[in-house]
């Protein structure tokens, strides 16, 4: 149930079909993204496409509008964050928003199959991941298991954290995103050439915990960061 006051879930889709091959769909995908988080942070929830009418219009096809590359955390579920619903957001999660050939792979399919016009690596402050990387790299030591992948693959950001002078947590957080954003344009043939036509934009954001807000830390094309950064 809705709280008292607070809109339902709305009936059916209630938004266009946003896809790569429409003018300025990056910019229009971002700006979606940014309205729900709003919504999210000011607990004015609308719920989109939550309910029966949205499963049977999706199931047969999906056409989302973001792919979201996020953190593992428990605390980031991107569909409550944004106020999105069923067929809206392509989710990919590992810890500290890692990323391999399967996470790629994923996107690519997002990206190039399904026309998905925006890709947005989704970090956030106190990470663990980037805190037990930190820890390892101080002590010299190895997790144990699998999780020794996961701290390698944030060790590169602590390092050039370190060439810059920066040493608090949550900064080398924003500069481990910001690389997740070259490291995905700069493997991925397929992302980067639809960024070069304009059909798709990848945008690095940071969500506090606390205040439950986003904000942009990279971007490629550049200007988005800076429409995301004065947006309302």
């Amino acid at each position: 149930m809705s709280r008292p006051g607070t809109p339902g879930p709305q009936p059916g889709p209630e938004r266009e079909l946003l896809t790569a091959d429409l003018p300025g769909a990056p910019q229009r995908a971002l700006a979606e993204l940014l309205a729900g988080n709003r919504r999210f942070v000011t607990d004015t929830l609308r719920h989109p496409n939550q309910n029966a009418g949205r499963r049977a219009a999706v199931a047969a096809e999906q056409h989302p509008f973001a792919v979201i590359v996020g953190c593992s955390d428990s605390r980031l579920a991107a569909e409550i964050i944004f106020d999105r619903g069923l067929g809206d957001l392509f989710v990919v999660r590992t810890a500290g928003h890692t990323v391999g050939s399967e996470v790629l792979g994923s996107v690519e399919y997002a990206v190039a199959v399904l026309r998905t016009p925006l890709v947005v690596v989704l970090g956030h402050d106190s990470c663990g991941a980037v805190q037990a990387a930190r820890e390892a790299l101080a002590t010299a030591t190895t997790p144990p298991g699998h999780l020794g992948a996961v701290v390698d693959a944030v060790v590169p950001s602590l390092h050039r954290a370190q060439d810059a002078g920066v040493h608090e947590l949550d900064g080398i957080v924003d500069i481990h995103i910001a690389r997740t954003v070259e490291t995905m344009l700069a493997s991925s043939t397929t992302l980067a050439a639809e960024v070069a036509a304009g059909r798709c934009a990848v945008v690095g954001m940071s969500y506090r915990l606390a205040a439950g807000e986003v904000r942009a830390v990279a971007a490629e094309p550049a200007e988005l960061g800076g429409a995301m950064a004065t947006a309302p």
